[in-house]
């Protein structure tokens, strides 16, 4: 295997991570272009998939951290919760991602970000520990499968959030929102009447702006670079770690978001 093909194979991967830590995702792919640049300038010798993902991972991380834009903006927070979820970034956070998204080991979590195993291990608990504060809101599960939702109301729950309620259908999220709005959307794209889940976002994003994570089997589909696409996606079957750090990415990244002019019903 070519190293191009090495790379096109891990690139939607680092495409997702970049979004992860930049919030944004024409930032995020800037970044990753950043990184194809740099990969094509070293031309290193790469033989798997595995070395590929962890060397186009690395220089993206070098990249990042060596920014020092990137670390004041981390400094001008506006209240203590906020303060302490932005001292995530840059590292604390990124260890997290690595592990819990990403799912590399801490041997190559630590290669990734230039550390001994001991330190990433200690980036991993300051993350854990940071992530979950002053974050708790209400969330609307969007899902027409009763296992899955049980499921991802367990989830939520067990991260600190309230369960607002579960809809199967577009019509009944847009009536569950109707009383109290929620701080979080997790739905489905396809649900069982054939309505969409993309439509009762739009629906429910005519209202307010709230952060939704869209729950999907093909997620290849909605990574392909054209735009818009979701910023966050956890695929089916999902991995409870992989689905709690999606939740709480994009709860942070709302919470830090500057006011966006919202649209009248």
């Amino acid at each position: 295997m070519t190293t191009a093909e090495l790379v096109a194979m891990s690139l939607p991967y680092l495409r997702r991570y970049a979004r992860a830590v930049t919030g944004d995702q024409t930032g995020g792919d800037a970044y990753v272009a950043a990184t194809l640049e740099a990969l094509l300038a070293n031309a290193p010798q790469l033989s798997k998939a595995s070395d590929t993902k962890v060397e186009l991972f690395r220089i993206f991380s070098k990249i990042w951290n060596s920014l020092s834009v990137n670390h004041a903006q981390e400094a001008a927070a506006a209240t203590p919760g906020e303060a302490r979820l932005r001292q995530l970034t840059p590292l604390p956070r990124q260890a997290f991602l690595l592990v819990s998204l990403e799912n590399f080991s801490e041997e190559e979590g630590a290669r990734i970000l230039g550390v001994d195993r001991s330190a990433f291990r200690d980036l991993l608990d300051s993350a854990g520990r940071e992530l979950a504060e002053d974050i708790a809101t209400d969330v609307l599960i969007i899902e027409d499968e009763p296992l899955i939702a049980l499921d991802f109301e367990a989830l939520v729950e067990s991260l600190g959030h309230r369960v607002l309620g579960v809809a199967r259908t577009r019509d009944e999220a847009v009536k569950l929102a109707a009383g109290r709005r929620p701080g979080l959307i997790l739905a489905d794209i396809q649900l069982a009447d054939g309505s969409s889940g993309l439509d009762a976002v739009n629906d429910l994003l005519m209202k307010a702006e709230v952060p939704v994570v869209f729950i999907t089997a093909y997620p290849e589909r909605f990574l392909t670079g054209e735009r818009p696409e979701p910023a966050f996606l956890i695929a089916k079957p999902f991995r409870p770690n992989h689905a709690a750090a999606v939740i709480s990415q994009a709860l942070f990244f709302e919470r830090n978001a500057r006011p966006r002019r919202r649209a009248v019903a």
